[in-house]
């Protein structure tokens, strides 16, 4: 299955480019459904059009490509996006909108690939298209009933005081157990943001702004599936950022 795409920016060339790039890539591979150089004219093709994904450049005539990223996001199923640009300085502005990826013209296919790659996995855990975690259960002990919450669905794990709460999309339980020991045995699945906490890799959405009455300002993670946002530690911040990249 290819993967949808709208193709935003005002100039042609520039279009014409991704389209070239676009038609090169297998895996996924991606069709073009749309193309808009101006961000009314991309609104209207993404009310025509199911799409998956928006490659948007941020520098436009009118309203920036920012500032479509936001409506975009406010739309009741939208496509993901993924900035195509030549201004590297708008990157963290990007990420505070929920942009998938961020490209810096001229675009190179193995990057395009990767970012492809990375709206293809979104869309899959959106589904509910799980990893293969080999059967990985955590035992939860609970009020004298054993329950065996499958680590697929764990979205993250973070210490409280004595016991650590085991977060899915649909409930929390309460783990007796060390964090340390939980990152060291699942750390292909799991990674640090702060010191009390672990994230699911496969569900990191993206990194936002954020402020905690307890560091101040600072960033935190997104994860798919639940609206809590968890902070980011300054020490583990350019981890999150390159696991997010990659």
């Amino acid at each position: 299955m290819k993967l949808r795409v709208l193709l935003v920016d005002d100039e042609a060339l520039a279009r014409a480019r991704l389209r070239v790039l676009l038609a090169d890539c297998h895996a996924p591979a991606a069709a073009v459904v749309a193309e808009a150089g101006d961000a009314a004219q991309a609104m209207v093709a993404i009310r025509q059009h199911a799409l998956d994904v928006v490659l948007l450049d941020v520098r436009m005539p009118g309203i920036s490509g920012v500032q479509l990223a936001q409506a975009i996001a406010g739309l009741p199923q939208p496509p993901a996006v993924v900035f195509v640009t030549a201004h590297a300085e708008h990157a963290v502005q990007a990420f505070e909108v929920e942009a998938v990826d961020y490209l810096t013209k001229p675009v190179r296919l193995e990057r395009l690939q990767q970012a492809l790659q990375k709206v293809e996995r979104l869309a899959n855990i959106n589904a509910g298209l799980q990893p293969d975690l080999s059967g990985e259960v955590l035992i939860i002990q609970d009020r004298g009933r054993t329950e065996r919450v499958p680590l697929a669905e764990v979205l993250y794990l973070k210490a409280e005081l004595k016991y650590i709460t085991v977060r899915t999309a649909r409930q929390s339980y309460i783990l007796d157990g060390a964090l340390n020991e939980l990152e060291e045995k699942y750390a292909a699945h799991f990674m640090r943001v702060h010191r009390n906490a672990l994230i699911a890799r496969r569900a990191v959405r993206a990194l936002v702004k954020h402020f905690d009455d307890e560091e101040g300002e600072g960033w935190a993670v997104r994860l798919s599936g639940i609206d809590e946002l968890l902070a980011v530690s300054r020490r583990q911040l350019s981890a999150v950022r390159e696991a997010i990249a990659s």
